[in-house]
């Protein structure tokens, strides 16, 4: 498993099209909208947790359909299917590799672009904590979403569209957070129930994902 994980890691970084892509979407989202918005620091102070969460969420989803597409196509993935290492834990090694090349530096990013942003200084340590759990399930469910659509001709388009729907929950309760945190409110819901979430994606998705890749290699 952890082979795996190191091969995905050289992998992506290599091909450049997890941790370089996801950043600079990451930034110029972050850049766009004051360009888009206005500079008013009060209006882009209210609506920086829901922005930074949403570019998050898609620079999360823009490399979500390398994850098992490579290694369809080139026959590893039949490999992987056969080998003593379970599917499920191919699976969760998969989605652990999205996770350190896109959630977790978008995570450690996010308080530069949350001063660009002009989010309250009280919302930055929040803003890190709610990425910092709630990407693991951005990254659980696309796998999930990448396990169904593998194979499939221009299975992208697909993918988002079974994906986002499923983003919704995280993206709620993680903006919700920084709401709260920048503004003094009490934030330990929302956070609870942002943590059930990923603990919930990451012990049950693996398998759904597996059984999805079981139909497709048939």
């Amino acid at each position: 498993m952890i082979a795996l994980l190191v091969r995905d890691l050289r992998l992506a970084v290599r091909a450049g099209g997890g941790f370089g892509l996801g950043l600079a979407f990451f930034l110029l989202v972050a850049v766009l909208v004051p360009l888009g918005v206005g500079p008013e620091g009060g209006t882009l102070g209210r609506i920086a947790p829901g922005i930074l969460w949403v570019g998050a969420l898609l620079a999360c989803l823009l490399s979500l359909d390398r994850l098992f597409a490579l290694d369809f196509e080139d026959g590893s993935l039949d490999l992987l299917a056969t080998a003593p290492l379970p599917l499920e834990g191919a699976v969760a090694a998969k989605a652990l590799a999205h996770w350190l090349v896109t959630g977790l530096p978008l995570a450690l990013l996010s308080p530069v672009l949350g001063i660009l942003l002009n989010l309250p200084a009280a919302g930055y340590l929040w803003l890190v904590v709610s990425l910092l759990v709630g990407t693991p399930a951005l990254s659980v469910i696309g796998a999930f979403g990448a396990a169904v659509t593998v194979g499939l001709k221009r299975g992208g388009l697909l993918l988002s569209l079974l994906v986002l729907p499923l983003y919704v929950p995280t993206l709620i309760f993680g903006a919700e957070v920084v709401k709260r945190g920048a503004t003094g409110a009490e934030f330990a819901t929302p956070l609870a129930l942002l943590a059930a979430i990923t603990a919930g994606a990451a012990a049950l998705l693996p398998f759904a994902a597996a059984a999805a890749l079981r139909i497709n290699l048939r």
